[in-house]
């Protein structure tokens, strides 16, 4: 696997190019202490890991299977999220699109004692959706659509089944006006509220997770308290507190971070073009 994953990586990187300009663009804005050396090897040894998570997507979907997402994707304290569950507690785990997420999605049902759920974007092709909802369900974690979180929180909690909520918080919002802005990287950033909303809403115990790279292909999770009684604090602590635990672990180890996705596409009153210009969002 990582054989193809080293060829791939020529090919990508400078063959291809794939987004090196986005990928440039980020990490000058985001680091412009560090040389330019610097952010160079930070950009190759991030395209490097990009090939390692795409090929080890690729046998995710096909091949992976419990024994083999255990070895590779250790919990090392669920007994923090455990305890939860056996209060009868459904819990937000927030983390980012660092690391290798997709063992996650197909791990977390069978780690935990929760119920799984993970939150994220549709697919634009419904026909490949399906067939990767289908392989990331097939161990049990249920996949749910954020323009369908709001019903099924609401249906396990009226029914009282605890869940594990796997929220990736780090992608770009759509909406300005409907994120919570801070300081983040050096950067005015937008981020989405949604997993303070179901925690202030449910008063859910909020959980942050990171990932550790041990070696190609081994990764270990653990899991750090952001506030287990969100009604008790100030409203937006929970994402800033959450933000600020993001930015030290991709300041840490930057390349593990999604830097071709254009994170930044947001103002505090629009969209950036693709072209520069703005695009107003109204209220």
């Amino acid at each position: 696997m990582y054989i193809l994953s080293d060829i791939l990586y020529l090919v990508v990187y400078y063959v291809v190019g794939y987004r090196r300009r986005v990928v440039r663009e980020n990490l000058k804005a985001c680091f412009p202490d560090k040389s330019e050396q610097e952010r160079r090897r930070i950009e190759r040894r991030y395209y490097r890991y990009l090939c390692d998570l795409l090929m080890e997507g690729v046998y995710n979907v096909f091949f992976a299977t419990p024994p083999y997402l255990k070895r590779h994707y250790r919990m090392v304290n669920r007994q923090l999220v455990d305890r939860y569950y056996e209060q009868g507690r459904t819990v937000v785990l927030m983390s980012a699109h660092y690391g290798n997420w997709e063992y996650m999605v197909s791990s977390l049902n069978m780690q935990l004692l929760h119920h799984g759920i993970g939150v994220g974007k549709p697919l634009d092709d419904k026909s490949v959706a399906e067939f990767i909802t289908r392989r990331r369900t097939r161990y049990g974690t249920q996949v749910v659509d954020q323009t369908d979180v709001r019903e099924h929180v609401a249906f396990f909690d009226e029914h009282r089944v605890p869940c594990a909520l796997m929220m990736l918080s780090d992608q770009s919002p759509s909406n300005p006006h409907r994120s919570y802005w801070t300081t983040f990287l050096g950067r005015d950033t937008a981020f989405l509220y949604g997993a303070e909303h179901f925690a202030r809403k449910y008063d859910y115990p909020v959980l942050y997770y990171s990932v550790k790279r041990v070696r190609r292909g081994y990764y270990e999770v653990t899991f750090s308290q952001l506030c287990e009684h969100p009604l008790e604090v100030p409203q937006y602590t929970i994402v800033e507190s959450y933000v600020r635990r993001l930015e030290r672990q991709i300041t840490e180890q930057p390349e593990y971070w999604l830097w071709s996705h254009r994170r930044w596409k947001l103002t505090r009153n629009g969209r950036i073009r693709k072209d520069g210009t703005i695009k107003i969002i109204e209220n």
